[in-house]
């Protein structure tokens, strides 16, 4: 018979990947606050929420996210464009994770020595914007075998962050 355990019972390694995630238009309060949880789990270096008329902090994110919030450091800007282009002028690989005619399955992205990622994730309904995919170096998608032909932003982020932070271990 098994037992549940706890953080306090079994101590995780703490690391910090560099990986930084862009929110582009994700304005779900639930999606909000379990982007943050997810990030916390996965050890990212920080989220940008990009758009007009976001309001990251509201009850609802703050009783989902648990109180990552505090602990993972973001920011808030209007043009997600501008914070794209400053990543790639730091050196960060552009990943999108949507699906698109030249999108390859994340469990097939290959991180390279050293390499620093930006990871942007798209509004609930429209996805990752054309001109961000203009941007990007590869778009990554997840591999589904039911009916529907996408899933939840914040469902979607935790797959692949766990198959992009399992290669830097």
């Amino acid at each position: 018979m098994s037992i549940q355990l706890h953080h306090h019972h079994k101590p995780f390694v703490k690391k910090q990947f560099p990986v930084t995630l862009i929110c582009d238009s994700v304005n779900s309060p639930a999606n909000i606050g379990s982007i943050f949880r997810i990030a916390d789990s996965f050890a990212v270096e920080q989220i940008y929420f990009c758009g007009e008329d976001i309001t990251v902090v509201s009850k609802r994110m703050q009783r989902t996210s648990r109180s990552t919030h505090e602990i993972i450091p973001y920011h808030q800007e209007d043009d997600s464009i501008a914070i794209a282009q400053e990543f790639i002028s730091k050196g960060y690989t552009l990943l999108a994770l949507e699906i698109t005619d030249t999108s390859i399955p994340v469990s097939q992205y290959k991180i390279g020595v050293d390499e620093k990622i930006a990871l942007v994730i798209g509004e609930e309904n429209f996805g990752v914007s054309d001109e961000l995919l203009s941007l990007v170096n590869q778009s990554i998608h997840i591999n589904m075998y039911g009916n529907n032909s996408s899933m939840n932003v914040a469902t979607a982020t935790g797959i692949a962050l766990y198959e992009i932070t399992k290669q830097y271990l």
